[in-house]
């Protein structure tokens, strides 16, 4: 799963950016940065996995799919925007290393799909919808998806 070695190039100017610069020679930013990271992560897993239990059946079962979307989505809107913001800072600090670890590869890859199946298709989905077998589907399907982005994300510090 690792890119062409001509990508490297891209990676070493990444790390060499001011930014890049900035995170890794800070005593304090990169653990600041990381800790707003994994906020992050929480709140946007809290949204994900409220409306995913509730299309699996399992929480929430007398509140409309739609309502429970709709009250989380500042919640997921917000987690996915400091992710994404954190995520590139951390990105900068490291990217060589990141070139490297198959962890971060796999949530390179998982991520935009997660992404586009959170707001193209799940919450599309959601009006009028209960539970069924098309929403366990959804729900698994999401669970799936954020959880592989979660457990790469966090593998990535560990490889």
């Amino acid at each position: 799963m690792m890119p062409p070695e001509s990508w490297i190039g891209f990676f070493e100017w990444c790390e060499a950016t001011y930014l890049g610069t900035l995170v890794r020679d800070s005593v304090w930013l990169f653990p600041i940065i990381e800790a707003a990271h994994l906020v992050a992560l929480c709140v946007l897993g809290g949204a994900i996995l409220v409306v995913d239990l509730r299309l699996l059946g399992l929480g929430l079962t007398g509140q409309r799919l739609s309502d429970l979307a709709r009250h989380v989505r500042p919640w997921l809107l917000g987690g996915v925007a400091v992710m994404l913001s954190t995520g590139v800072l951390l990105f900068l600090s490291e990217a060589i290393k990141c070139f490297y670890n198959t962890s971060f590869w796999v949530k390179m890859m998982t991520l935009p799909a997660a992404i586009a199946f959170t707001f193209a298709v799940k919450n599309r989905s959601l009006d009028g919808l209960e539970t069924s077998a098309r929403s366990r589907v959804l729900g698994a399907v999401s669970i799936a998806l954020w959880f592989t982005v979660a457990a790469a994300g966090r593998w990535i510090g560990y490889s």
